[in-house]
């Protein structure tokens, strides 16, 4: 599985809808998971700039660190990000958004996702509720 932040954040934010399931999907050590390192940044950024929390980043990154000892987190490449512009283009959606669906096409994972209107309502992500049903690769 590929975990966009959103999931992440979604771990961290106990008024989130998908809160308990992206939690149980980050501690379930049968599942192998990875991420993209834009991740880092957003989860950063909505931290210190969203929450107002900067004391959550390292507890975030650290996330995102053990993300990286288990499936990885890949790098945004110059082709995953040509593919991503051309996702954005066809789906209607932010080049972030597309560079996690691009990132899980490339590398034959399923992408989750807590962003229901650009990612799960497309097709193009599952929700953390609904991932462990949606496994491809593990």
């Amino acid at each position: 599985m590929l975990l966009d932040a959103s999931v992440i954040l979604a771990a961290f934010d106990s008024d989130e809808e998908s809160h308990e399931p992206a939690r149980a999907l980050l501690s379930d050590d049968a599942l192998t998971i990875a991420t993209l390192d834009l991740a880092r940044y957003e989860a950063t950024n909505v931290a210190a700039r969203a929450w107002r929390a900067p004391g959550l980043v390292a507890a975030l990154l650290e996330a995102i660190e053990r993300i990286a000892g288990d499936g990885g987190v890949l790098l945004s490449s110059s082709p995953l990000l040509a593919r991503a512009a051309e996702l954005a283009e066809e789906h209607a959606i932010s080049v972030y958004d597309a560079a996690y669906v691009a990132a899980a096409g490339q590398s034959g994972a399923v992408l989750v996702s807590c962003d229901i209107r650009d990612l799960v309502g497309k097709g193009l992500a599952c929700s953390p509720a609904d991932a462990r049903g949606n496994t491809r690769s593990g």
